[in-house]
């Protein structure tokens, strides 16, 4: 083989090898990558079918249910405008309670309950995550322009 061979074989040999560790991690990358969204977009059907995704927003006040063995339990996860049931089989972390932020990792039934497998809460008083900041905000949004579309048509049907 002629030198100039060899170092064109070496090339294209080098060139497939780059191809395939891209190939690689770009596949690991893809089956790690987990998306945010917020009741409000998993009602409207964004959320992905049969794939994991994050869930955030506040714990509804009194919708803590935990059953008999103590580990399986359900709540509600709202973001004032759309609210979700999450299912959650462990432990849970030690700052989770009602009233409070919290992000949830998991799948979406059958049954429109999200079966989480990982739930995270928030680690002080002034923290939400900026996804779940973000969800809330436009819920108040939407809530304060509804009202005041709300307003002025009752204010047109006025004599």
């Amino acid at each position: 083989m002629k030198p100039r061979h060899k170092r064109f074989a070496l090339i294209v040999g080098g060139l497939v090898i780059l191809a395939l560790v891209a190939t690689l991690v770009l596949n690991a990358f893809q089956s790690n990558l987990v998306f945010f969204f917020s009741p409000t977009q998993v009602a409207a059907g964004e959320a992905p079918k049969g794939k994991s995704f994050r869930i955030g927003g506040m714990v509804k006040e009194g919708s803590l249910q935990r059953s008999a063995d103590g580990v399986t339990l359900r709540f509600v996860v709202t973001d004032t405008d759309k609210e979700m049931t999450v299912a959650y089989k462990g432990i849970l972390p030690d700052l989770f309670r009602e009233g409070k932020g919290v992000v949830a990792q998991g799948k979406l039934g059958d049954d429109g309950v999200f079966v989480a497998g990982e739930v995270l809460a928030k680690h002080d008083e002034n923290y939400m995550p900026p996804e779940a900041a973000k969800a809330v905000g436009d819920a108040h949004e939407r809530a304060a322009a509804n009202r005041a579309a709300a307003d002025a048509a009752a204010r047109t049907l006025k004599p």
